[in-house]
């Protein structure tokens, strides 16, 4: 599936987009074109946002960049300048969906995207949008409108379980997160032997992708086979993750498809909303209830963060002291720490941006790393920074707008009501009426998956190097 891809047309081999990919999947010489090995990429999309080689309406004439806009299957609304590298984007589909009076269709959108969004309607780096963002969702005709972060609080249910389990039980140590597709990828394909140090879990857009056509779809009465569910993302990798064959444990396809930030505001321009001038909305409930830790799953550092503060409470019983856990913040490549919970020292690590992966990877192979737990990203500074974002040309601006985001992320979660995703009503609910219990038989079929499974598949190459 071709998920990114450069345009050799437009392409000057400057080579940005070759030292910011963190697979290696750029190939060509300076000063000309450059193509993708696909065998190595990821579908990261960092290419796609330090691209600077574009066609422009005023420097290349309208016939020149209307061959390239129609190539790209693009609305004929969009007048901003098209970039060498970019994502497949899937509007046409989206919009077919929306104007089928046989579908149902329902929509879910990341953390990330909520201090995104506004960006590209000329907010300040890094606002919080995420009133208007649910009724720019509403208005554009979704019939529901849920929020990515309800199944982030379902995903700390189910991987905190997973991993008191492994840590009590004798498991394979350490666990590794499964929320990044990027860096599931890259596992599958260079570090397949270490498949059993994931985590089971599906990403939190495959569990509300099972969820919508399962649950959602019985307690809104609604005939799956007829639910078209759509996924607003920060990544274009999760695009290639949808459409994994094994994404189909609601007995259809999970996510039927998947927008970016950038392709949804393309949408709302084309559809005539002016999304500055929206009232705040709230999401559909209850698959739109979350937590404060669900919505720092968009930083760096947020899932570990987000899992500690329910391990703590399920290892000990006892509130967690201090529900901001500090030292698993920042934006280091690769930072370590030790959490107390009771009579066990948690050891955790984050890993930021897929650059810095492989000498962890190399030191669990040969077993020496010490830690229980390790959450990895495949972009920079985690969704915040994700390939499908609002682009952003200058290199300072991509760190304004990182560090804006990422606090604008904790803003949201230091003011929402509940701040642990087992104390979301809406979550304990779900458990009551449909999954029963965390691991238990149901959620396995459902929210869980095992990676790997195509590894073989791949064609045999070197490792990146160290």
């Amino acid at each position: 599936m071709k998920v990114i891809d450069i345009d050799k047309n437009l392409c000057t081999g400057c080579r940005e987009c070759a030292n910011v990919c963190p697979a290696y999947a750029i190939i060509g010489e300076q000063g000309e074109p450059q193509t993708i090995d696909t065998d190595k990429c990821v579908m990261c999309g960092q290419c796609v946002q330090k691209c600077k080689s574009y066609v422009s309406i005023l420097e290349h004439g309208e016939e020149a960049y209307e061959k390239v806009r129609e190539e790209r299957n693009l609305p004929g609304s969009i007048r901003e300048p098209l970039f060498a590298a970019y994502n497949v984007c899937h509007l046409d589909e989206v919009k077919k969906a929306l104007a089928d009076p046989n579908l149902v269709t329902i929509v879910q959108s990341a953390p990330a995207v909520r201090v995104g969004i506004a960006e590209d309607f000329g907010a300040p780096l890094g606002t919080l949008s995420d009133g208007r963002l649910a009724a720019a969702l509403r208005k554009i005709g979704f019939d529901y409108v849920y929020d990515t972060n309800f199944a982030a609080d379902l995903t700390i249910m189910e991987e905190g379980t997973e991993l008191i389990n492994r840590v009590t039980g004798g498991g394979i140590l350490p666990m590794i997160t499964s929320c990044c597709p990027g860096w599931v990828t890259f596992l599958e394909r260079n570090y397949p032997e270490l498949k059993e140090h994931l985590s089971s879990c599906k990403s939190p857009q495959q569990m509300m992708g099972a969820v919508i056509k399962t649950y959602g779809a019985e307690i809104n009465k609604l005939d799956p086979a007829k639910v078209y569910s759509v996924s607003i993302m920060p990544c274009t990798c999760k695009e290639y993750e949808c459409s994994r064959p094994e994404m189909n444990s609601s007995e259809y396809r999970d996510v039927d498809v998947v927008l970016t930030t950038r392709e949804l505001a393309y949408l709302i321009k084309d559809m005539g909303i002016d999304f500055n001038a929206l009232a705040d909305e709230e999401f559909d409930h209850p698959l739109g209830d979350y937590s404060g830790a669900a919505n720092i799953f968009g930083v760096t550092g947020g899932v570990m963060e987000a899992a500690i503060r329910t391990g703590y409470e399920l290892i000990t019983g006892q509130p967690i002291p201090q529900v901001e856990v500090i030292p698993v913040r920042g934006t280091e490549g690769f930072r370590t720490a030790s959490i107390q919970a009771g009579d066990l020292i948690l050891k955790v690590g984050i890993v930021t941006g897929l650059k810095n992966v492989i000498p962890v990877l190399e030191q669990i192979k040969d077993g020496k790393l010490d830690l229980h737990f390790i959450e990895i990203m495949a972009c920079p500074e985690g969704c915040v920074s994700g390939g499908g974002q609002p682009k952003l040309l200058e290199d300072t601006d991509m760190e304004e707008a990182y560090a804006v985001r990422r606090e604008s992320m904790f803003v949201h979660d230091e003011n929402l009501p509940i701040r642990k995703s087992h104390e979301n009503p809406s979550i304990k609910k779900i458990y009551d009426e449909f999954l029963e219990k965390p691991n238990g038989h149901i959620p396995h079929h459902l929210l869980h998956t095992e990676y790997c499974k195509g590894a073989n598949n791949w064609k045999k190459k070197s490792r990146p190097a160290r």
